[in-house]
């Protein structure tokens, strides 16, 4: 499917929010200013830009972590005033609870909402299964690769059945060769669930890779700068000169971008 087919019903819609923050030594500073922004149901959206032009800050807002100094958010038609079952959430460090095993990290969220030990037992080995981890359950985060441990804060952010799946740089700390596994295995997912999914990076690539539209922003303070359609087919392959064509635009975006922050 390509990105320009019919625009699908916003799910979580972002108007006029900007966010202003005191800095250590008392100074006012503006994360980010005026951002606009809708993401469709079942609609994969990457952000992108230099460090410090808001791109996490964006995600947190609709994540309900923090609330906007102006504008709005809301997420299935209604506001954001906290965070919810209904939007995942994976850091790029994990966030496993080191003391739970696998199993246990994925229903702890479960646990939060009041469900039963024999359903969050069933939900959380049927997402391990999804992940392929059902052999690592009873592993504790310390006897799992990183590539692992992500599958997991994957499967835990899943569990409570998200509508939107948040990710804030995921595969960042990854090595490239289980990176490209992740990306493949999020893509399968994101289709067999019908997730909307914001995804946060600094590569250029897996945007492209992954993305049906990137956002590029640009800093001083944090805005969007441009957003980029990618209208090519998946499974995508990265020697595909429309690929290249693809990166090139979206590197260009970024690289004014950067100008801005210089």
């Amino acid at each position: 499917m390509g990105a320009n087919d019919t625009a699908p019903r916003a799910i979580v819609s972002v108007r006029d929010a900007s966010k202003l923050y005191a800095s250590s030594n008392g100074e006012l500073n503006w994360a980010m200013t005026d951002v606009n922004l809708d993401i469709g149901e079942g609609e994969f959206v990457c952000a992108i830009g230099p460090s410090g032009c808001g791109k996490t800050t964006l995600l947190n807002a609709i994540a309900g972590f923090v609330e906007p100094t102006t504008g709005s958010v809301t997420a299935g038609g209604q506001p954001v005033t906290g965070p919810g079952a209904d939007r995942g959430v994976v850091f790029q460090e994990y966030a496993l609870f080191p003391w739970l095993n696998a199993r246990r990290n994925v229903e702890f969220g479960l646990k939060m909402l009041g469900l039963g030990a024999a359903e969050r037992r069933a939900r959380a080995e049927e997402l391990l299964a999804l992940m392929g981890l059902s052999h690592a359950a009873r592993r504790y985060p310390f006897e799992l690769s990183g590539g692992m441990r992500q599958r997991v804060a994957v499967a835990r952010a899943l569990a409570t059945r998200p509508k939107v799946l948040l990710m804030d740089e995921p595969f960042a700390a990854i090595d490239a060769l289980t990176r490209a596994s992740l990306q493949r295995e999020l893509l399968r997912l994101w289709r067999e669930l019908g997730l909307s999914v914001f995804f946060i990076t600094h590569n250029i690539e897996e945007a492209v890779f992954l993305a049906q539209r990137v956002v590029v922003m640009s800093p001083h303070p944090g805005r969007i700068r441009e957003i980029v359609e990618v209208d090519l087919p998946y499974p995508r392959e990265r020697a595909d000169p429309a690929f290249g064509a693809a990166y090139a635009r979206i590197a260009a975006a970024f690289a004014q971008s950067e100008e801005v922050a210089s």
